[in-house]
């Protein structure tokens, strides 16, 4: 496979509308206002409230853009955006939403989206006639949809794969995130999708059978692509929940004594039953519990380790925080700015969807502060 090559400069800034304005979409309009390569001419908003609010506003910039979010799906996209930024919340309705980005294919629309996750690479997770679906679309229209972020993306696709580059033998690839929530603003990811603060025993949605695999499983599938690796059928899934062992506060959900306050998944792909691959979370809402798990060094926060095993050994930590300290936030801007970069070379892409071993080497071209 030969490396795609970066996309020449257009001969205008690519037209650009971003969808919805939430914790990711906010970071996506600051985004675009500093890409040289692309220029925001719409916003789609859900909320009523946010109708004919200045986008500039919206994200928290203090000055307006001259750009009025809108509820008018047809308004928006009556406005020929070259491609759209979609960052709505998808993990609790992740059909809904494929049926969103596939009407943006429909029109002929390249689509970079932070979700459904699954999308990242899809194969044996989408059913094959919706995926043959989208193809189809896409090859009618000339349009291309990638889907990435940081956590699932960056950090569990290309680091992992470039931090190969270094190996002579590979034997594990470890993909690690390792996080304190409890400043993470996202109440149906803690308390329905997570169950932080529930009964142990709660039937929280991300610890049903085969729920992994449909949200992480594209990392693991992704890694051992690149690594030329044939994956057993199944993905083996391991969900271990803890306690607190004291009562926490977090900006989503009351965490009591007693109740789930932390757990540690993995999911795992084997070849021939012996693993190869393995994407881990470690999931806090505070520092101090279950000490006995891998810790960020240094204490607090968190961010993302791979981990190599075979000749040499490796292992990188990435670790992240925005500009007044906050990991969770700089987990949404990090997010945000991994497709909102990658929106020119998708936009050169062939048609179809779009992954991150598709992709040239992606940047922060043009982002270096001039003063």
């Amino acid at each position: 496979m030969t490396t795609p090559a970066a996309p020449e400069p257009a001969d205008r800034p690519l037209r650009t509308v971003v969808w919805s304005t939430g914790t990711i979409g906010r970071h996506a309009i600051a985004g675009i206002d500093r890409h040289p390569a692309l220029e925001l001419v719409g916003v789609w908003v859900s909320n009523p409230a946010k109708d004919g609010q200045d986008a500039g506003r919206l994200a928290d910039l203090d000055r307006d853009l001259g750009v009025l979010a809108s509820t008018d799906r047809e308004a928006v996209l009556g406005l020929e955006p070259d491609v759209i930024v979609h960052t709505a919340m998808a993990d609790d309705r992740v059909f809904e939403c494929i049926e969103d980005l596939v009407s943006f294919l429909e029109a002929g629309i390249d689509v970079v989206s932070s979700g459904p996750v699954l999308l990242q690479w899809p194969e044996k997770i989408l059913p094959p006639e919706m995926l043959a679906r989208i193809d189809e679309v896409c090859a009618r229209t000339g349009a291309s949809l990638y889907v990435n972020g940081i956590d699932p993306g960056f950090a569990n696709d290309v680091l992992p794969l470039v931090l190969s580059s270094l190996s002579q033998r590979v034997d594990h690839v470890r993909m690690m995130e390792i996080c304190n929530y409890d400043t993470y603003t996202q109440d149906v990811v803690m308390n329905d999708l997570f169950g932080f603060g529930k009964p142990l025993d709660f039937p929280a949605f991300l610890w049903q059978p085969g729920i992994l695999t449909m949200a992480w499983g594209s990392c693991v599938r992704l890694v051992a692509a690149g690594l030329g690796l044939t994956l057993d059928d199944e993905l083996v899934e391991e969900v271990d929940r803890r306690p607190a062992e004291r009562s926490v506060t977090t900006h989503s959900v009351e965490v009591a004594e007693g109740t789930m306050g932390a757990v540690n998944f993995k999911l795992t792909g084997t070849v021939d039953g012996v693993p190869r691959v393995t994407l881990e979370h470690i999931t806090r809402t505070a520092d101090d519990q279950v000490p006995e798990w891998d810790q960020w060094p240094g204490g607090g926060g968190g961010g993302y380790r791979v981990e190599i095993t075979g000749e040499p050994y490796l292992r990188l930590d990435l670790t992240h925080h925005g500009e007044h300290g906050d990991h969770n936030v700089s987990g949404m801007i990090t997010t945000a700015m991994r497709i909102v970069n990658a929106a020119p070379h998708v936009v050169a892409a062939r048609p179809g969807i779009v992954t991150a071993l598709d992709l040239p080497l992606v940047t922060g071209r043009g982002l270096v502060a001039t003063a």
